[in-house]
């Protein structure tokens, strides 16, 4: 009888795990119900984010664009579980994040979310390769956390062939063109699997050329089901987005949706699927990356 008790339990667990996981399908990614981030008070308050309501889906590409002071950035370190609301509500694949802890929302970030920003912030004297594995090493729990040095750079040898850098992975930085470092950093966003790529200004530092191939790129890995969200002031880079929020005063004006950028010259980078190794985010966590 214990036996068969033992045995109902684990059904009925393995049957409230499913449950939750087709709950979580209907659910959006990311959802934000009246965010409030403000500093100071009193008469010397100033509200960068005054009651902000959205939803992205899982699979979704958004741009998020507004002129300097109007919010927007703000708002991305919320979603990327850099600070926490003063007040209302941050949901991210159903879980309450709004008033976790330090902890909490480092081992959120690390799991959930890879991290894409202007000036690549790799280690200079370091490879490609060791780059990329980096974030596996700070992951304290998780499906890629205690992997061992060879498995970790395994996984980071297949996210670098991801992103047409499989024959560079000795290359250090200064031996990379400036499209090429930030498609390392990409690799690196992409290392512990996240449920969505947060990326900052990714074309800031780079010419049209290598405008077009990175943006391509993250369109590419959106198109294979990577939810993607590019903080731009670039009309262009906006351009290749299906949904474009717009920011001023710390609140959503507008959310345009629009079909997808088709650049007359397409780039010949080829994106190979993931291997099935474990899966992919950078740790904001790592000391020379935030």
């Amino acid at each position: 009888m214990e036996h068969l008790a033992g045995l109902a339990d684990q059904v009925l667990s393995v049957a409230a795990q499913e449950c939750f996981k087709s709950i979580q399908s209907f659910m959006p990614l990311i959802h934000s119900k009246n965010l409030v981030k403000s500093y100071g008070n009193g008469v010397q308050e100033v509200r960068a984010l005054d009651g902000v309501d959205l939803d992205i889906e899982q699979g979704d590409f958004v741009a998020i664009i507004g002129a300097s002071g109007s919010g927007k950035s703000t708002f991305m370190n919320m979603i990327g579980c850099l600070d926490t609301p003063t007040s209302g509500l941050y949901e991210l694949a159903g879980q309450n994040v709004s008033q976790m802890s330090i902890d909490e929302l480092a081992d959120i970030r690390s799991q959930r979310i890879g991290f894409v920003f202007q000036q690549f912030n790799l280690l200079a004297r370091t490879s490609a390769l060791d780059n990329v594995a980096m974030p596996l090493q700070y992951m304290r729990s998780g499906k890629l956390a205690g992997l061992s040095k060879k498995e970790q750079k395994e996984h980071a040898r297949d996210r670098l062939a991801q992103v047409g850098l499989g024959d560079r992975l000795s290359h250090t930085p200064s031996e990379l063109s400036g499209g090429q470092q930030q498609r390392v950093a990409i690799a690196r966003a992409l290392v512990n699997d996240p449920d969505l790529i947060l990326a900052d200004e990714p074309t800031g530092a780079l010419d049209s050329k290598m405008t077009v191939e990175i943006m391509e790129l993250l369109k590419s890995l959106n198109q294979g089901g990577m939810t993607v969200i590019v903080v731009t002031h670039e009309p262009d880079v906006a351009a290749y987005a299906n949904q474009v929020v717009v920011f001023k005063d710390g609140k959503i004006i507008e959310i345009k949706h629009q079909h997808q950028h088709q650049h007359q010259h397409q780039t010949q980078l080829e994106v190979i699927p993931p291997v099935n190794t474990a899966q992919s985010v950078i740790s904001p966590d790592v000391p020379s990356v935030l």
